[in-house]
């Protein structure tokens, strides 16, 4: 998936979207997951912060970028986009970890796998790699919810 194929299945744009390119999108077995990745630049607004003399994404926006490459997976599950009145709030993790800081440069690589549902409750593990080293982990939790 492009950008423009992003921007149909993600309500969140510039500075908040966090995913540049889904690379693969698994569907058609038991095991439904997705790779996408966030190129990672010095000219991202949280770097002028955080830290301005030792840049780090803010561990909150890799988790984020996590929550975003499950919500993809979770509309391309259900055939869903933001513009037909559906869309997933972020609403927990479990078991969060980050190991490593991300900083200008990184290829953050995001993958998620789905878990399952309870009636409105998706539930996904997720990854954050750079250079095929996972830098953050965590089981990400999201509502569905029709607007």
């Amino acid at each position: 998936m492009d950008i423009k194929e992003i921007f149909e299945h993600l309500p969140q744009r510039y500075p908040f979207l966090l995913v540049d390119r889904v690379e693969e999108l698994n569907l058609d077995t038991d095991e439904k997951t997705i790779r996408a990745y966030k190129n990672v630049t010095i000219n991202e607004p949280f770097f002028e912060g955080h830290f301005p003399d030792n840049p780090i994404m803010p561990g909150v926006l890799v988790l984020e970028a996590m929550a975003q490459a499950a919500g993809i997976l979770s509309f391309k599950m259900m055939n869903a986009k933001p513009d037909d009145g559906t869309v997933y709030y972020f609403v927990g993790s479990d078991k969060l970890r980050i190991r490593q800081p991300v900083v200008p440069g990184d290829r953050l690589e995001l993958r998620a796998k789905f878990l399952g549902v309870k009636r409105t409750i998706w539930k996904f593990e997720c990854k954050a790699l750079v250079d095929g080293k996972e830098v953050a982990a965590a089981e990400v939790i999201c509502a569905e919810r029709k607007l």
